[in-house]
């Protein structure tokens, strides 16, 4: 059991810890997330949540862009929008960081598919 190599402990291509680079891949949203995209080309558990990362923040980036375009009602989306998007910023961050793959329903799926 000591000899076991702990998720946490395992190292990217860029010399982190895959949990630490998991957690920046969410850091700044999707800017991060491609970043690490980009950068990182063997570690499967960084690569997935830097895709993760680019496709839900990305889509939320949009979807801000959006509602601010339809008056009144994307103006009163606009603050629920942003709690639900701290929500997932914070959650993906931590359970990133404990060195877990956690896939949100569907964009997870679609995270898996293009790493």
């Amino acid at each position: 059991m000591a000899d076991e190599i702990k998720t946490t402990e395992i190292k990217t291509s860029t010399g982190m810890n895959q949990n630490v680079a998991g957690l920046l891949c969410y850091l700044v949203g999707w800017i991060t997330g491609l970043i690490f995209f980009l950068i990182e080309k063997d570690n499967k558990f960084v690569r997935f949540h830097a895709m993760q990362s680019i496709i839900t923040f990305g889509g939320l980036t949009m979807l801000f862009m959006l509602l601010g375009f339809i008056p009144f009602l994307g103006w009163l989306l606009f603050p629920i929008l942003g709690i639900v998007q701290l929500v997932l910023w914070i959650l993906l961050m931590v359970k990133a960081y404990q060195g877990e793959l956690f896939k949100l329903p569907v964009i997870g799926d679609l995270a898996e598919k293009n790493i």
